[in-house]
């Protein structure tokens, strides 16, 4: 019994390491943002309407992290950086729409 419960408790779950990686109330907008060729933190800001700065950064930060954004920094005054999608970023974006099309159908249940 012990060994089953050790075995299961070390077992890797693909589906909840990915919702993890996107959890994170301002992470799938941000995404949406890049996609759409926004780059600059400026521009997130004025695209998603109630976003935090410091909550922004670290968002872009642990997407950065996990491999789904790079980020290049400009060395000129004042400083310019640019977020753009990893492949990583650009396959999420690509199941973003798989759920986009999931939520048509459940707005039409609603209705």
């Amino acid at each position: 019994m012990k060994i089953q419960e050790k075995a299961a408790e070390n077992k890797v779950c693909p589906l909840e390491i990915a919702v993890n990686t996107i959890s994170g109330k301002w992470k799938i907008p941000i995404v949406w943002q890049i996609n759409e060729g926004k780059k600059r933190p400026s521009e997130f800001l004025r695209g998603i309407a109630k976003v935090d700065r410091r909550v922004l950064n670290q968002q872009l930060k642990e997407m950065e992290q996990d491999g789904i954004l790079t980020k290049e920094s400009f060395n000129e005054l004042p400083p310019r950086v640019e977020y753009s999608l990893t492949e990583t970023g650009r396959k999420l974006v690509d199941v973003l729409w798989l759920l986009n099309d999931w939520g048509k159908l459940l707005i039409k249940q609603e209705v």
